[in-house]
């Protein structure tokens, strides 16, 4: 099984600068080693071995940003069928954010396209009439009249000139506006121990402690604060400028101040600055990697199947050195990865990713669910694995069968 170079040095390369505070002193909490760009499924035919690039995470030393060191692979988030439990969360946030009373009818709305798809905008139109939705344009765009809400769901973690990408929300917000952050922070990465969050493209994994701060330099304050279970547990963070109106009233907002110090204490408690505790990572890849391996050889000759193409799967498929004899292929609902196969492969040996009806024709004993949140909505969308006497597997933090579904 491959393992990541853990013996390299912990320093980050030479090179490294900070993507907030351009510091030069930083520690590598978490290398994957060499790995394939997560956004790239090549052909079948394709030529092997895939390009690979080092994969690790730095944590600045002065502002406490957890980083990606270096992307040369130019990546973007393959686009993929939104899942419900992503239309479900848009929901719910702007709910909050109607019930809180920062978006009101009439509000100009803009929103920052997400690679990770879907849009907030449908439920805004549902939720808030009457309703002007402008272009929310590039970062740095500050043409247009200014806005009342501008909505970034997971978008801004792929900026990789951070200071930048946050100065140019703020620029389009009005003298009341609010900018809306829907992030997966570093606490439930922690926590959670998902190190292969960690991917080329995404250039920053913030904690509260550190967003707040940056949202300090950028001259913003924090008017809401919510917590989803997606992904296991995101974040949208409400901020408005210093010393306006909806910034004034949050200070004196005691709820909304609790909420704050409680999860600013969990950040503490987790240790999300501390090199040594988010280094912690890094035996979970171990961990992950190897169960998933042991797992897999255990069912040789078995009819196993993968589901979700997605990039987080990339790593650890890479790490346990899962191969077509492994999985007869990844299912995915995606029409534009159909047809492609999974990247990092040794040669002769892709796995493929098959189309959902493939669930049905091969008729899997297992079937490996690479993305968790998806297990409610694919077990609803296929119950032909369970009725031919399939299984469901959570494949992290190590696999795991879903209990059997009552019938009747």
């Amino acid at each position: 099984m491959s393992t990541p170079a853990a013996a390299r040095s912990t320093a980050p390369s030479p090179a490294w600068r900070c993507r907030w505070c351009r510091a030069a002193v930083g520690t590598v909490v978490l290398d994957l080693g060499r790995q394939p760009a997560a956004d790239r499924f090549p052909l079948p035919d394709d030529p092997l071995p895939d390009p690979v690039h080092d994969l690790r995470m730095v944590l600045c030393s002065v502002c406490h940003l957890a980083q990606l060191e270096d992307d040369p692979t130019g990546a973007q988030e393959p686009r993929g069928v939104e899942p419900a439990a992503l239309v479900a969360q848009a929901r719910a946030a702007v709910g909050d954010l109607v019930a809180a009373g920062l978006v009101r009818p009439g509000a100009r709305v803009g929103e920052r396209p997400s690679p990770h798809g879907g849009s907030w905008l449908p439920a805004l139109r549902e939720q808030v009439r009457p309703l002007t939705v402008t272009r929310a344009g590039a970062a740095d765009d500050v043409r247009g009249r200014p806005l009342d809400l501008l909505v970034d769901s997971l978008g801004l973690m792929h900026e990789p000139h951070q200071r930048a990408a946050l100065a140019g929300r703020a620029t389009r917000l009005g003298p009341d506006g609010v900018l809306a952050l829907h992030v997966h922070p570093l606490s439930t990465i922690l926590r959670g121990g998902t190190w292969n969050a960690l991917r080329h493209g995404h250039y920053a994994y913030y904690s509260l402690t550190v967003l707040l701060a940056m949202a300090r330099d950028t001259g913003l304050a924090p008017v809401g604060l919510w917590r989803y279970p997606l992904y296991g547990g995101t974040l949208v963070v409400a901020l408005a400028r210093r010393g306006s109106r909806r910034a004034t009233a949050a200070q004196a907002d005691a709820v909304l101040q609790e909420a704050l110090a409680a999860a600013l204490a969990d950040d503490a408690a987790l240790g999300v600055t501390v090199p040594g505790r988010v280094a912690a990572l890094q035996q979970r890849v171990t961990t992950s990697s190897s169960a998933l391996r042991t797992w897999l050889d255990a069912r040789r000759g078995e009819p196993v199947l993968g589901y979700g193409a997605a990039s987080r799967a990339v790593a650890l498929l890479t790490l346990a050195e899962v191969t077509a004899a492994d999985l007869r292929g990844v299912v995915d609902a995606s029409p534009a990865k159909a047809g492609r196969a999974m990247p990092g492969a040794p040669p002769g040996a892709r796995v493929p990713v098959l189309p959902p009806a493939a669930l049905a024709e091969l008729r899997p004993a297992w079937v490996l669910l690479l993305v968790p949140d998806l297990l409610d909505e694919v077990r609803a969308a296929h119950p032909e694995v369970e009725a031919a006497g399939g299984r469901w597997v959570v494949a992290e933090p190590e696999p795991v069968p879903a209990a059997p579904l009552r019938r009747g």
